[in-house]
């Protein structure tokens, strides 16, 4: 992967994970590794194999071919920027609905 910075890195994973197919492949990876067949359950191996390139391209997976098995992994941190990012941003707006919530219960009777 092309040396990004933290907020480039942030931003390709954001458009990566932006499609549901390729959310539902992060999800099954964090169970453990798989190979491109079992990801292409119900699914067209091109159609696969494009959703893999911009999960790799994100910095998110990792493939490993052994013969002619292609394996996938998650990449142990990848997620961890667009966590630290969302986490900020909720931050703010919990503190501000944790002051509506007193506000409204100091004018309950």
């Amino acid at each position: 992967m092309p040396n990004y910075s933290e907020s480039e890195r942030t931003d390709l994973v954001f458009r990566a994970l932006a499609e549901s197919r390729r959310r539902a492949m992060v999800a099954r990876l964090a169970v453990g590794p798989a190979t491109v067949s079992e990801l292409a359950t119900g699914v067209s191996l091109p159609t696969v194999l494009q959703h893999l390139g911009v999960l790799e391209d994100a910095g998110i997976v990792t493939t490993s071919k052994l013969g002619r098995t292609r394996t996938v992994s998650l990449v142990p941190g990848a997620l961890d920027g667009a966590a630290t990012w969302l986490a900020a941003q909720r931050t703010p707006a919990e503190r501000q609905a944790d002051r509506l919530a007193a506000h409204l219960e100091g004018d309950t009777p």
